[in-house]
């Protein structure tokens, strides 16, 4: 396993650890999911890190981050990056985001649009679609609630297991992390899922602001991919220039799932953005 260089750096009040390859390429900064940590990027970042200086952070509540009683929603989230970002001294990185990590860095992008040189989207919740709780919604936050605290009881032989069980497509390279990113997050965490109070009230005209190229991947809803076609449309309307690849046989995890396509993909963007 690659030993990643670490460090911890305090952002409006929350001391927040992070992974770094280190290297002379533009700064790309890999921003995790809700219940990840930074090292559940390995794989992406040992690929990427020949030709970049490669950040993986721990969100605060997560990994080996401060884990503070409130403040988990979208701005708070979004300015602690900001902070990290800044605080390191990365000039106009690369952000790329997975689900949770999604959303931030399209706050990010949207508060801050001068600080990003491009983003990348790997299925983010639509928020842009800011809508009343149905019943199944309320149902399926609740059922992450329980899979969070199922996390805590489990062992990591236990959840490795899972992991293999649950996820055939997944290589033994993302399995460990993810199974050890379930042991070091906060439980705290769970105050995210409710968008009604994690998502700002402007969310789209936060999203209308984002400035710099941008790149959603998306992939299969009938292999559990979050976005369905009018997500991506009204994500377009918000930003009509984004550029979208759906890839094929893949879930949310999109990376996890169909690591080469996903790896192509990011470096054809970065080609030719972040050049």
């Amino acid at each position: 396993m690659v030993q990643w260089a670490t460090g911890y750096l305090v952002s409006h009040g929350t001391n927040l650890h992070y992974y770094r390859s280190g290297g002379s390429g533009p700064a790309l900064v890999l921003v995790h999911g809700i219940s990840d940590d930074g090292l559940c990027w390995s794989p992406v970042a040992k690929v990427l890190s020949g030709k970049h200086d490669v950040i993986m952070v721990d969100l605060r509540g997560h990994g080996q981050s401060d884990a503070p009683e409130a403040g988990y929603d979208l701005v708070t989230m979004a300015t602690e990056l900001s902070g990290l970002i800044t605080g390191l001294g990365l000039e106009k990185p690369v952000i790329l985001g997975h689900s949770l990590g999604a959303v931030i860095t399209m706050t990010l992008a949207g508060l801050a649009p001068g600080l990003p040189l491009a983003i990348v989207l790997e299925e983010p919740p639509a928020f842009w679609h800011r809508s009343p709780h149905s019943s199944e919604e309320t149902d399926f936050r609740e059922e992450m609630r329980a899979r969070f605290k199922d996390f805590k009881r489990k062992t990591r032989d236990d959840l490795l297991g899972m992991a293999r069980s649950d996820n055939p497509a997944w290589s033994e390279a993302e399995i460990g992390p993810w199974a050890d990113s379930k042991h070091r997050f906060s439980y705290r965490i769970a105050q995210i899922i409710d968008p009604l109070e994690s998502v700002p009230e402007d969310f789209p005209a936060i999203v209308r602001r984002i400035a710099c190229p941008a790149l959603l991947i998306t992939a299969d809803p009938e292999r559990g991919a979050i976005l369905a076609d009018d997500d991506v449309a009204g994500l377009r309307e918000l930003l009509p220039r984004l550029e979208v690849i759906k890839i094929r046989g893949a879930g949310h995890n999109v990376r996890r799932e169909q690591f080469a396509d996903y790896t192509d993909a990011i470096r054809l963007f970065l080609a030719a953005n972040a050049s």
